[in-house]
C-alpha cells in the first residue's frame, strides 16, 4: 500500500474523529506557555497560529500535512491578518479612549471568529483529502521536524517554543 492510496487515507483520516480541531485548539493554547509559544513563533517567524494549531493537532495524531490549502491561505491572508492587524494598531488608542476600546474588543471578536472558521477549514479539509496527510513514519519524531516551516525556525527563542509546544501535547 503506498501513501496516496484511498485505503491509507481512510485509515490515516479516521484517527481525526475523536476532539474536534476547534476543542483541542481552544484545550491545547490555554495550556502553560502555549500561548506565548504560538505568538513568538507568529510575531517572529510568521507562522499562523491557526496552521501551527492545525499541526500540532495532526501530529498528536500521529499525522502530519503536506502544504496548507489555498483556500485556508487566503483566509489567512485576507481575514484573519487585516483583522490582527487593525486590533493591534488600535491597541495604544483604545488605552485612552472607551471607544476605541470597545471597537478593539469588537474587532477582537471577529478575529477570533476568523480563526474558528480557518480551524474549520483545516479540519474539513482533513477529513476529505484536500489536505494531503502522511503518517509520521519515525517514531519518537520531534514536532519540530515534521512542521513543513522547520527551517525558518533556528533562532534560540524558535527552539525554545517549539519545545515547549512539544512538552504540552499530550500523546494519545
Amino acid at each position: 500500500m503506498n501513501d496516496d492510496s484511498t485505503e491509507l487515507s481512510a485509515h490515516l483520516r479516521s484517527r481525526l474523529a475523536g476532539k474536534s480541531l476547534w476543542d483541542f485548539a481552544l484545550d491545547f493554547y490555554a495550556r502553560d506557555g502555549v500561548e506565548q509559544a504560538c505568538l513568538t513563533l507568529q510575531d517572529e517567524a510568521d507562522v499562523e497560529v491557526t496552521e501551527l494549531l492545525w499541526r500540532c493537532w495532526l501530529y498528536r495524531h500521529g499525522l502530519r500535512a503536506g502544504d496548507t490549502p489555498l483556500d485556508v491561505r487566503q483566509w489567512q491572508h485576507d481575514v484573519i491578518s487585516p483583522l490582527r492587524r487593525l486590533r493591534r494598531d488600535l491597541k495604544p488608542a483604545a488605552r485612552e479612549r472607551a471607544n476605541v476600546a470597545s471597537l478593539r474588543q469588537r474587532i477582537k471578536q471577529a478575529e477570533l471568529d476568523a480563526e474558528r472558521e480557518c480551524l474549520l477549514r483545516l479540519e474539513a479539509h482533513s477529513g476529505t483529502g484536500l489536505a494531503p496527510l502522511f503518517e509520521i513514519s519515525r517514531p519518537g519524531s520531534t514536532l519540530g521536524k515534521v512542521l513543513p516551516f522547520s527551517p525558518q525556525l533556528q533562532k534560540k527563542s524558535h527552539l525554545l517554543a517549539l519545545g515547549t509546544l512539544q512538552s504540552q501535547l499530550d500523546p494519545l
